[in-house]
């Protein structure tokens, strides 16, 4: 059985990677850079090299491939999912697991794009199981400059909380899907342990780097400003502000039992990712 992973570098292909290696299964990978690749994978994984917006290399990619690992991220994934899907379905691929989100279910920018694809991967006739993670963790690295120079997180989501959840959790239920039949036709929904605070979680990286830190909340058009010095485009920036909006509006703060129902565990905590992760933050 040949399992392709797309996104295999990234934070939570790069996971599903090494957990299929450390099962003795060797994956075929789709990557941008193979020396990428090499370095963190060595020869334990085939890569073929390529780009999801180019349909000729995600084509080589999939022949002979039996089952999908598909991640696409921005306003692109409709058309990305569209494309990937059309092309399993013409080279045979059996199912396609994909990486979705939990914002499908609430009618969120990011989640509409989401939502879409989806969509057209039901519509492939192609068998699917779709994962819908909430929040990543890992997103919260991007206060590490702010906390290293200054000792401050800025954040326009108020005292609205939501479930993080860590991506190895992320990549485990994957990687059960990808590998165990049950998941076929289902969708994954699955979140942290517990609903926390922008300013909760704040305070656990605080704990965890032994510094105190200041949580200080902006407005959604500060919020914007700042995003859009990084963000790709206006239309993932006014995402990322309704997103924020959502938690602060507490639309967002549901918990599941996804991880404990595949992984028979609870999710692992934010604490211990700070833990984790305190080199991030420490000058």
């Amino acid at each position: 059985m040949t399992i392709l992973i797309t996104g295999a570098t990234g934070d939570v292909g790069a996971r599903v990677v090494r957990k299929l290696m450390e099962g003795e299964i060797r994956p075929r990978i789709f990557v941008r850079s193979e020396e990428k690749a090499h370095a963190l994978f060595g020869q334990g994984a085939e890569i073929h090299v390529g780009d999801l917006a180019e349909a000729a290399t995600i084509r080589s990619a999939m022949k002979g491939a039996h089952i999908l690992f598909l991640v696409n991220i921005g306003p692109e994934i409709p058309q990305r999912d569209e494309a990937a899907a059309t092309i399993a379905r013409e080279e045979g691929v059996r199912r396609i697991v994909k990486l979705s989100s939990l914002d499908v279910e609430h009618g969120l920018a990011i989640g509409a794009w989401h939502e879409k694809g989806e969509a057209v991967i039901r519509a492939s006739g192609v068998t699917f199981t779709f994962v819908r993670p909430t929040g990543f963790m890992t997103n919260l690295l991007a206060w590490a400059h702010s906390i290293k120079t200054e000792g401050i997180v800025r954040s326009s989501t108020g005292n609205g909380g939501r479930p993080f959840i860590h991506s190895d959790d992320i990549a485990s239920v994957s990687v059960a899907a990808l590998l165990e039949q049950k998941y076929e036709g289902q969708t994954l929904s699955i979140t942290g342990p517990k609903t926390l605070s922008f300013g909760d979680a704040t305070e656990a990286i605080a704990q965890a780097i032994g510094k105190p830190l200041v949580y200080r909340p902006i407005s959604d058009e500060e919020a914007g400003e700042r995003y859009s010095r990084f963000s790709g485009s206006p239309e993932e920036t006014a995402a990322h502000v309704a997103l924020w909006r959502a938690i602060r509006e507490g639309r967002l703060a549901a918990t599941t039992d996804g991880v404990e129902r595949v992984l028979g565990r609870t999710p692992i905590s934010l604490h211990q990712w700070a833990s984790e992760n305190t080199h991030h933050f420490l000058s």
